[in-house]
C-alpha cells in the first residue's frame, strides 16, 4: 500500500497536470488511481487493451518487447514524471510492449475515457502528449539505424553514452550488462566482450555495479554512425 495521496499539489509536480487547471484536474480526481508496483512486476502487458493512461511518480521501469519465446529487447527506460500508454491511447490498438518495474514504482493510472476528454478541452497538453509520441518514435528510428548501420561495439558505446548522468563530474551508467545486451539487441556474452574491451583500452571502467565513462570524446566517436 502507498502513503501518497492524489491530490492538485501533488499533480501539479508533473508536467503534463502542471498545464491543467485546478478545475480540470479536479475533474480528473474520480477518474484517477495511485497504483504501487514492485520491483519485477509488470504493470502492462504487450497486445492487452488500452484502458489507461499511466504516469510514474518514482521508481523506473523498461519497456519490452519479447518473441513469446523468452526473448525479449529492451526498447528504453522511463522514470519519475514521464508517462507510456498515450500510443493506445491514440491509435486505439492493444499495448505493442510490456513496461516492467525495475524498481518499486508508485504509478497514475488514469481511465482512457477521461483523459481523452480532458485533452480534448487542452491544446497545451495534447501537444505534450503528441510530442511525446513523437519522441519515442524518434527514439525507434534511431534504434534502427544503430542496428542495422552499427557493430555491436558501436551500439554498445552509443548506449553507454545516452545512458550515463553527471554525477558531481563523474559520468555514470547505472546498468547492468544484461539489460545494456537486452538494449542493443546483443547476446550477453558479446557485450561482456565489449566492456572488458572498452576497459582495457580505459574508455571506461568498473566501480561495484555501476560503469564509470572514462574517455567521452573517444566513446562518441565509436558510437557515431558513418
Amino acid at each position: 500500500m502507498t502513503n501518497l495521496a492524489v491530490n492538485t499539489t501533488l499533480l501539479k509536480t508533473v508536467p503534463l497536470f502542471s498545464l491543467f487547471s485546478d478545475h480540470e484536474l479536479a475533474n480528473l480526481f474520480p477518474a484517477i488511481q495511485l497504483r504501487s508496483y514492485a520491483r519485477h512486476s509488470l504493470m502492462v502487458r504487450a497486445r492487452d487493451k488500452t484502458d489507461a493512461l499511466y504516469i510514474i511518480l518514482s521508481g523506473k521501469a523498461k519497456v519490452v518487447i519479447d518473441d513469446g519465446d523468452g526473448r525479449e529487447v529492451t526498447l528504453g527506460t522511463i522514470g519519475p514524471s514521464e508517462f507510456f500508454g498515450e500510443m493506445s491511447l491514440i491509435d486505439e490498438k492493444p499495448r505493442s510492449a510490456s513496461v516492467q518495474a525495475l524498481e518499486p514504482c508508485e504509478v497514475l493510472c488514469i481511465s482512457k475515457s477521461s483523459f481523452m476528454a480532458c485533452l480534448a478541452d487542452n491544446s497545451e497538453a495534447a501537444m505534450l502528449v503528441l510530442r511525446n509520441v513523437i519522441g519515442r518514435l524518434r527514439e525507434a528510428d534511431h534504434k534502427i539505424a544503430s542496428l542495422a548501420l552499427m557493430d555491436v561495439h558501436g551500439r554498445v558505446a552509443r548506449l553507454l553514452m545516452e545512458l550515463a548522468k553527471d554525477v558531481s563530474g563523474v559520468w555514470v551508467v547505472d546498468t547492468g550488462s544484461e539489460e545494456i545486451a537486452r538494449m542493443v539487441g546483443a547476446s550477453r556474452e558479446m557485450v561482456s566482450r565489449v566492456l572488458k574491451d572498452m576497459r582495457e583500452h580505459g574508455l571506461i571502467r568498473r566501480d561495484k555495479r555501476k560503469i564509470i565513462v572514462l574517455d567521452r570524446a573517444s566513446m562518441d566517436q565509436h558510437g557515431a554512425i558513418r
